[in-house]
């Protein structure tokens, strides 16, 4: 007999029907084998989003928190193409020449 595969939207799905249902959260969570803070997220992103809500979410970040700004990046690309055999101490000293 093959195992029964189980989807995690049909499961979120499922959560939500007996949440509705007038059930409660923790006795819930425990039969689905999750955290209450996971099944009140659930709730909350259906609450605010209906089915869609069900859908994984991209855990891509909005922003790289170190990424230089446009100018200082061309700048450095600019002082590497005009000194190819530069490293990162000596354009850094050069920047900081040109830039005070």
């Amino acid at each position: 007999m093959p195992w029964n595969e189980c989807k995690p939207m049909d499961e979120r799905l499922r959560l939500i029907a007996r949440l509705l249902e007038v059930e409660k959260m923790a006795p819930l969570c425990r039969e689905f084998g999750i955290s209450r803070v996971t099944g009140y997220k659930i709730f909350d992103r259906y609450k605010a989003c209906g089915l869609d809500g069900f859908h994984d979410r991209s855990k891509a970040p909005y922003r790289q928190a170190n990424k230089l700004p446009f100018h200082v990046e061309r700048a450095i690309l600019g002082i590497k193409k005009e000194y190819p055999f530069r490293g990162a101490p000596k354009i850094r000293d050069k920047l900081i020449r040109e830039y005070r």
